[in-house]
């Protein structure tokens, strides 16, 4: 049976970066090219494709990237089918970064191979193009897809930006802390914070997570499950609470409270309840 199956998302946020996942067994790409970058990960089974004058075979788990400009196809390399995820970021995306990282060049930034075997960071892009498909925070989203480009850079351009250096910035990094904590039910922007701070948004995330040993977005959700805890010991419905925590949907809520604290909101409720009732102290 041939399976042929794709979807197509907007990340309008992040420069109207699109995505695509698709499972192909006998649809094939005509020979073309754009002025964007085609940056995927093959899931399952195994594709190839040509670009410029070479072929390529690529195994699940290796990653291909077209520059911008490259004339290239692609189809399974078998008879049965492969499944990929891919992103198509514009070059001022990677230019940003890159110039975040230090970059002194302007130019486009570019990769030697188009195939990179890298365990490591195909399981970033693939991390990454889940949270960008999900109802995730924007804070999330926004770091995930900085982070998970500069790695590339970093691991594979052809003139791979360094990091630079992490100065202590206490001071900042306790006003970012307030910021979020006063904003915690707002759907809070990296940029937001980049403005608030006047870094670069690379240069934030890197500060405020050897300082504080989290980044800004998981620095939020622990904020908001604990306003959460303490909302579920008063008798406001569920939902509520997860809309004033920030949360976009009793379900998101729940998932996040289990993962932070061990039960479901609920179950927390029952459970303090019962301490309050039976007048013991609460530990927790």
């Amino acid at each position: 049976m041939t399976t042929e199956k794709s979807e197509m998302w907007c990340a309008t946020h992040l420069n109207n970066l699109a995505l695509l996942k698709a499972t192909y067994t006998t649809y094939a790409y005509k020979r073309h090219f754009h002025d964007y970058f085609a940056i995927g990960v093959i899931e399952d089974g195994v594709q190839t494709f040509s670009c410029n004058s070479a072929q390529y075979v690529n195994p699940a788990g290796g990653i291909f990237i077209i520059q911008p400009g490259e004339a290239h196809d692609g189809q399974s390399a078998t008879d049965t089918s492969f499944t990929y995820s891919v992103f198509y970021p514009q070059v001022d995306d990677f230019q940003r970064i890159a110039h975040e990282m230090g970059s002194k060049s302007s130019g486009l930034p570019a990769f030697n191979r188009p195939v990179i075997q890298d365990k490591a960071l195909s399981k970033r892009l693939l991390h990454l193009h889940q949270v960008l498909r999900q109802n995730t925070p924007r804070l999330e989203q926004d770091s995930a897809f900085i982070d998970t480009f500069a790695q590339l850079l970093y691991r594979h351009a052809v003139d791979h930006p360094q990091f630079e250096t992490v100065h202590k910035e206490s001071q900042t990094v306790a006003r970012l802390r307030s910021y979020i904590e006063d904003h915690y039910a707002d759907d809070i922007p990296l940029s937001d914070l980049a403005r608030y701070a006047n870094w670069s948004p690379f240069y934030l995330l890197r500060v405020f997570h050897q300082e504080v040993g989290l980044p800004p977005h998981a620095y939020l959700e622990s904020i908001r499950i604990r306003a959460a805890q303490r909302l579920l010991e008063g008798e406001r419905p569920l939902v509520d609470i997860a809309f004033e925590t920030g949360f976009s949907s009793q379900s998101h809520f729940t998932n996040a409270f289990k993962r932070f604290i061990g039960i479901t909101p609920g179950r927390y409720r029952a459970i303090f309840c019962k301490t309050r009732e039976d007048d013991l102290t609460y530990t927790h």
